[in-house]
């Protein structure tokens, strides 16, 4: 049945229902505004269907073939007797299909309309879904990302994150293209499911954004597990045939295994969406919004992983929030993209907020700024758990913490307190006199800030 002149007109009407469309969606509702969200897949986009969730749960599968290969060492004799990826992939859909229902019950019930469907943007206020016309008072624009392939044709031997996440069976061998935060996740689940692995980075570090003392830990870690890195220089080309791959660098050294995971970043998927004819500003196929997320355009938002900045699930739920309060004039809060908390679910783990010390210096003056690092081998929890690692703060002179860098097992969980920590501009002598849980990784956080305070408990 045709919808009526009224159901097509919306307060709110929004291109794409991943984390950042989504999370628009909610909170307009919530401001009593009328929501149409329109998507051309499932709902919940890259995230919660071949992003954050599904690779989580391969983590978690992988910590727990690394358990069983050591538990002796705790007095624990298992064996580890095969992996079944099959099994692994089958876990993850049934947490990704948990989400999903989730999810679409939830927009139902908020009372989100929403239009399935592929969008282009026809006119400032109007959204072509499929040949029918919707209307939007204020439009938001939230189209997502997608892996970036550097001209290299996937198909074969040859994947992304999107085909390596439904792979049924395990290859022998694996190199990985990028040794950013996608490259050594995979890197590391793969290493603990026993595949011979191989990064191949151009920078000259793997996690190049990281501060250097969280690097190093993390190249360490990473030769001890046995995972093989390449730095400092650009492949050239990747070749394959029915007996493997084969990726040549720049400097003509060949590297070869079974199979080669391109996964060498995200760009946006703003092509063909009607965008640039409607005058909004783009670079590179990125939407180029100003700080409050206005395309400078019309009505027109634009938020999430087309917009210029770190690709993460939660910068796009704050950024929906944002907006559709922006809409409502409740004049929020900007957040900077460098105090967005991220977490890098390799093993080691590594959780990051606000400044590292390079960028620091950069911003502030070498003279301006003061650092303290605080070694997880003090800490008895990490003991415990057989991890090893830092805690890196940085804070300005007679100033507030401006950065907390961490790297260890499970330290991600530690992103938390970490990033109000910087959002809420705390000093250290602040931090220092709360009191953390002992024997907590937690804890870690308190002795960094003691240190930084120049009050040292254990240090």
């Amino acid at each position: 049945m045709a919808e009526s002149a009224a159901e097509q007109e919306f307060d709110l009407l929004i291109l794409g229902g991943g984390s950042a469309g989504y999370s628009a969606a909610l909170r307009g509702i919530q401001l009593g505004m009328t929501v149409g969200l329109i998507e051309k897949d499932k709902l919940g986009g890259t995230c919660l269907h071949t992003g954050c969730i599904p690779t989580k749960a391969y983590l978690h599968s992988a910590e727990l073939a690394e358990n069983a290969r050591e538990s002796a060492k705790y007095g624990i004799h298992t064996t580890l007797d095969s992996i079944d990826l099959a099994g692994v992939r089958s876990f993850k859909d049934s947490i990704v299909a948990g989400k999903y229902k989730g999810l679409t019950g939830l927009l139902k019930m908020k009372g989100v309309t929403v239009i399935d469907g592929y969008g282009k943007l026809i006119s400032q206020d109007t959204i072509d879904v499929d040949g029918t016309a919707y209307k939007g008072k204020n439009i938001v624009l939230a189209t997502g990302s997608t892996s970036r392939t550097m001209g290299l044709e996937i198909g074969g031997r040859i994947l992304t994150s999107t085909e390596a996440l439904n792979m049924d069976t395990l290859p022998t061998s694996a190199i990985v293209l990028g040794g950013g935060v996608i490259g050594v996740e995979f890197a590391s689940v793969w290493k603990s499911f026993g595949v011979d692995v191989t990064i191949i980075e151009g920078l000259p570090s793997l996690v190049p954004n990281e501060d250097p003392a969280i690097i190093k830990v993390l190249e360490r870690s990473f030769k001890k597990r046995g995972i093989n890195f390449n730095t400092g220089t650009f492949f050239e080309k990747v070749e394959q045939n029915e007996n493997g791959a084969k990726v040549t660098l720049a400097d003509g050294k060949v590297f070869e295994a079974d199979i080669v995971l391109v996964a060498v970043g995200r760009g946006p998927v703003t092509e063909g969406m009607g965008f640039e004819e409607q005058g909004i500003p783009m670079d590179r196929g990125f939407v180029l919004a100003n700080e409050r997320l206005h395309t400078g355009v019309g009505n027109i938002y634009a938020i999430g992983d087309i917009v210029p900045g770190v690709q993460l699930a939660h910068r796009g739920y704050q950024q929906g929030f944002f907006v559709a309060e922006e809409i409502a004039g409740l004049n929020p809060v900007v957040v900077e993209d460098i105090n967005i908390p991220k977490v890098t679910y390799c093993e080691p783990e590594i959780m990051s907020v606000g400044y590292n010390e390079p960028k620091a210096k950069e911003k502030f003056g070498e003279d301006k700024i003061v650092v303290q690092e605080y070694n997880l081998a003090g800490n008895g929890k990490s003991s415990i758990l057989g991890t090893s690692g830092l805690i890196k703060m940085v804070r300005l002179v007679d100033g507030p913490i401006i950065g907390v860098h961490g790297i260890g097992g499970r330290i991600g969980e530690q992103i938390g307190e970490s990033q109000l920590i910087v959002n809420w501009e705390a000093y250290p002598e602040d931090v220092a006199k709360l009191i953390h849980a002992h024997p907590t990784q937690n804890e870690s956080l308190g002795e960094a800030a003691l240190a930084l305070a120049g009050t040292p408990l254990h240090g």
